[in-house]
């Protein structure tokens, strides 16, 4: 049997990010993923979007972390090269109603610290989008679009040059706990046992059925998963917009908005189709409500515009109709298992909140 400091079980940007962490912060890591790559899933099934940090609740792990995350994210891209834009985003109302929540969102996004927030009137709003269709509108100038794959790469190579060592087609299979370590089965091609001091469980989807797989973590403490999945639809040609476009959100999600890419391909989702296994297939026959949903901000879509794009599967641990949930960030002190910290819901903003959850995991993770 091995003996190892940390091992991180999950390649996706929030495992990279907490490696990269563990690394520079001088501790032995082994990074852990059953794929044959990093990012294979949620990290890589995205809309790629810097979120400003808008929509969370107040004092919220999602709304503490997207905010702390965003502005560490901007100046390491620029260190490190990963192409990305501070495009700005608008969230746009379409009635008299919508007019009157744009307040309340922007009072929100200040609470929760997001900068230069603007309401625009309806004048100002098509200066800046003339194929806009909307009767007011609320400016994010902080949100902005990403490579997330670049981004990966970069996590990758700071965790590898501080002495990380990533383990591709190698899933955890099991686990115990022996005294104040853990002891872990690792499959693939060969198999070995592990023990490690540290274990971090950010498994994505696969979080909670990972720590039900540790004897000795109690099963009191792991959630249950349900899984949201959001669908893609590509536009056609180049993007009408230069900016990102949201209608104003609804119960259950923020509505099918409009971002682009690095590329200007422009691309709409995602929705929310609750599932009950993992599946990536885009029903095309789901066009028919993003039609009818982007036609309300953008009437110059036309028949035939949309083509089926991608899908991803946000990681819920509450169901359908459930009050929104939160990140969960648990360690030691909440579920008694020296050395473990478990990763769960992470999902939107993960991305943009990945600098910020990995500062935070290595904090929990020094007070176990």
């Amino acid at each position: 049997m091995e003996e190892v400091d940390c091992v991180v079980v999950g390649a996706g940007v929030v495992g990279l990010a907490v490696a990269r962490g563990l690394a520079l912060a001088g501790r032995d890591v082994i990074i852990l993923d059953q794929a044959e790559g990093i990012g294979t899933e949620t990290s890589s099934r995205n809309s790629e979007v810097i979120h400003a940090g808008i929509y969370y609740p107040a004092n919220s792990l999602m709304a503490r972390f997207c905010v702390e995350g965003r502005r560490k994210l901007y100046p390491y891209c620029a260190e490190k090269g990963v192409p990305h834009r501070n495009c700005g985003k608008l969230i746009v109302a379409t009635s008299e109603r919508e007019d009157a929540m744009l307040a309340g969102i922007k009072q929100r996004a200040e609470v929760n610290g997001v900068e230069g927030m603007r309401v625009l009137s309806r004048e100002e709003a098509i200066e800046m989008e003339p194929n806009l269709a909307c009767t007011s509108a609320l400016l994010s100038p902080s949100t902005g679009i990403i490579d997330s794959h670049a981004y990966m790469v970069a996590l990758q190579g700071d965790a590898e040059n501080a002495g990380a060592v990533l383990a591709i087609y190698s899933p955890m299979t099991g686990g115990r706990v022996v005294g104040r370590q853990i002891e872990i089965d690792v499959g693939g091609d060969d198999p070995m046992t592990l023990r490690c001091r540290l274990l971090i469980n950010s498994a994505g989807l696969h979080a909670p059925k990972l720590a039900r797989s540790i004897v000795g973590m109690p099963a009191e403490r792991i959630p249950t998963e349900y899984f949201a999945k959001g669908n893609y639809f590509t536009l056609s040609g180049r993007s009408p917009f230069s900016r990102l476009i949201y209608p104003v959100p609804v119960p259950g999600g923020l509505g099918v908005h409009l971002t682009i890419d690095l590329g200007g391909q422009a691309r709409f989702g995602p929705d929310v189709e609750w599932i009950d296994a993992i599946d990536y297939r885009v029903d095309p026959s789901r066009s028919d409500s993003f039609y009818a949903a982007v036609r309300t901000y953008w009437p110059g879509l036309k028949d035939g515009g949309l083509q089926p794009g991608y899908a991803g599967i946000r990681p819920k641990t509450v169901p359908r109709g459930a009050p929104g949930q939160d990140f969960v960030v648990q360690g030691p002190q909440t579920h008694g298992v020296a050395g473990l910290v478990n990763l769960f819901g992470i999902e939107s903003p993960g991305l943009t909140a990945s600098l910020a959850i990995a500062d935070h995991v290595l904090e929990v993770a020094a007070t176990g």
